[in-house]
C-alpha cells in the first residue's frame, strides 16, 4: 500500500503561482511512476503531468505544457507540481496517484483545492 497526502493548494489570482507537494508513505517509492490529476466542477477528472520513477521522463498535457513542473524527491518520498501563470481554467481539486513500475494508477491522494480567481 502506499498513502498519498497533497498539499499546497489555495487560492491565488490569474498569472499567479502555486506549488503542490504530494508525500507518500508506504511502498519504495522510487519504484512508482507518479503522476498529477485535476477534477474542475462538473467535469471529469484529467491527466495534468507524470514522472517516471528515475525522473528522467516527464509528460504534459497540452493545456499546462510550458506552464507547469513536474519533479520528485525520492530521498523525501515527494513528487511536486510547480505551476506558474495560472489561468482561472486551472481551477479545480488536484489529485497526485501513483503507479507501480508505470502501470496502473492504483493509489491516489485524497486532493487539494486550487482557485485561480480571475
Amino acid at each position: 500500500q502506499v498513502q498519498l497526502v497533497e498539499s499546497g493548494g489555495g487560492l491565488v489570482q490569474a498569472g499567479g503561482s502555486l506549488r503542490l507537494s504530494c508525500a507518500a508513505s508506504g511502498r519504495t517509492f522510487s519504484y512508482y511512476t507518479m503522476g498529477w490529476f485535476r477534477r474542475a466542477p462538473g467535469k471529469e477528472r484529467e491527466f495534468v503531468a507524470k514522472i517516471t520513477w528515475n525522473a528522467e521522463s516527464t509528460y504534459y498535457a497540452p493545456s499546462v505544457k510550458g506552464r507547469f513542473t513536474i519533479s520528485r524527491d525520492n530521498a523525501q518520498s515527494t513528487v511536486y507540481l510547480q505551476m506558474n501563470s495560472l489561468k482561472p481554467e486551472d481551477t479545480a481539486v488536484y489529485y497526485c496517484a501513483a503507479a507501480y513500475k508505470g502501470l496502473q494508477y492504483n493509489y491516489w491522494g485524497q486532493g487539494t483545492q486550487v482557485t485561480v480567481s480571475s
